[in-house]
């Protein structure tokens, strides 16, 4: 791996990094894989796919998608933090869209200079590597694609855009006829934003082929997840949250591809009771703040100590794939249309009222056979500790075992979290 990034050095240097930091990152971020993934049993052998992006991440994919730009096979590269940033649009005006790093603590004091310390970590996370200027895909986006979301978002972006183009989308926070015809309004300005951005025209055919493209992925992703519901599970948490952490940064066709090849071998292993737990193992499903690469800290505490987290319904999970934009739209409009009706329908916490969000929650919980679900959000994140009152309430009520975590991107909890965690599978 180190051969490798020395390959890289002169790119990364073009992109504006700081090299000798970024390989620091790497060396850690590198370790961090080899401990969490690496030591996992059993692991379906299509899973090399995913160690493969995971060595490539910062440099191969990178090169790629630069040597595209160059080359005029993509008009640019558009980076984005949240789902509200409808992908197909993006690609169908001739660019990539990207996720952007935003998962481990990095120049944290630097970043405390723009926002408060309490401030949640992944708002200091993208804010410290950018001023660290160790993220590639900050680096080489041409814009970064912001949403107010939350309040720290908001205006963490403010601060953001003085360092990097920055285009924002206004998500309502309430689901009413009213503030969808708003979020129709938005959808339509932000595809002009993109062709003027590409300087390419969003066409029938160009937007047909881009929600073809995203819908496959998001299906793949779909036949993935309905194997997790065997017991033993053919596949860890660990690895399903890779390949939705992947969805936001690997070329879609081929991660299609792997991803299903992924899901064959698993409904195999389903069926002939192979899996990465024992049978009867422990079995959790996710809910709470995404988790942006390499926050991988609670699932490897979760199935290191004997679970194994079997759905996830957050915007790193169940959120990104499970609604597909309808394909018959006859004209640019109906597809735009479509496009907006499926992604107000993401259940994150902005809104309010969320009772989707609870059904969801339970709804999962069923179908996977969970024992118990373990509902997670980042330090300072308002929203989703808020929700974990009612969802506590919810998941209860339903007859499932429940518990709230509140932790960051470091290590220093872990000893505590793995107490709790195993207090936690001991009981349910």
């Amino acid at each position: 791996m180190v051969q490798e990034e020395q390959d890289f050095n002169k790119m990364w240097s073009d992109l504006g990094m700081d090299v000798a930091a970024h390989n620091s990152l790497l060396d850690a971020v590198g370790q961090m894989y080899e401990t969490v993934f690496l030591t996992q049993k059993n692991r379906p052998k299509s899973t090399t796919y995913l160690d493969n992006f995971a060595n490539n991440l910062h440099s191969g994919r990178i090169r790629e998608m630069v040597d595209a730009r160059k080359d005029g096979k993509t008009k640019k590269i558009i980076g984005s933090f949240c789902l509200y940033v409808p992908e197909e649009i993006v690609i169908a005006a001739g660019g990539i869209e990207v996720g952007l790093c935003a998962g481990a603590n990095w120049n944290t004091d630097e970043a405390e200079r723009y926002i408060p310390r309490n401030t949640c970590p992944l708002i200091k996370g993208f804010m410290g590597f950018k001023l660290g200027r160790v993220c590639p895909y900050i680096e080489s986006a041409d814009l970064v694609v912001g949403e107010n979301t939350c309040d720290g978002k908001k205006k963490a972006y403010e601060q953001f855009s003085k360092m990097k183009p920055m285009y924002v989308m206004d998500v309502p926070h309430v689901r009413n006829n009213n503030t969808k015809e708003i979020w129709r309004q938005e959808i339509y300005r932000f595809a002009e934003k993109m062709e003027d951005e590409t300087g390419q025209e969003i066409t029938l055919e160009s937007l047909s082929r881009a929600i073809k493209l995203v819908n496959d992925k998001r299906r793949a992703l779909q036949r993935l997840s309905m194997t997790r519901a065997a017991d033993p599970a053919p596949i860890s948490g660990l690895d399903s949250l890779l390949t939705i952490q992947a969805a936001f940064m690997d070329d879609s066709a081929r991660l299609t591809q792997a991803i299903n090849a992924l899901a064959a071998e698993c409904e195999e292993r389903a069926a002939t009771g192979v899996g990465v737990k024992p049978h009867g193992a422990k079995r959790v499903l996710y809910t709470g703040t995404p988790m942006a690469v390499p926050n991988w800290k609670l699932f490897n505490i979760i199935e290191k100590c004997g679970g194994v987290v079997v759905g996830e319904e957050c915007c790193t999970g169940s959120r990104y794939y499970k609604d597909l934009v309808p394909e018959d739209g006859k004209t640019v409009e109906e597809m735009l249309d479509a496009i907006a009706d499926r992604y107000l329908n993401i259940h994150c916490a902005i809104f309010t009222p969320n009772q989707d969000r609870r059904d969801d929650v339970i709804s999962m919980a069923h179908r996977l056979h969970v024992n118990g679900v373990i509902d997670c959000s980042l330090q300072f994140c308002t929203l989703y500790d808020m929700e974990s009152f009612s969802m506590e309430e919810a998941v209860q009520k339903a007859g499932i075992p429940y518990m709230h975590i509140s932790t960051d991107y470091s290590t220093e909890d872990e000893g505590q979290l793995k107490t709790r965690v195993e207090a936690f599978l001991e009981m349910i």
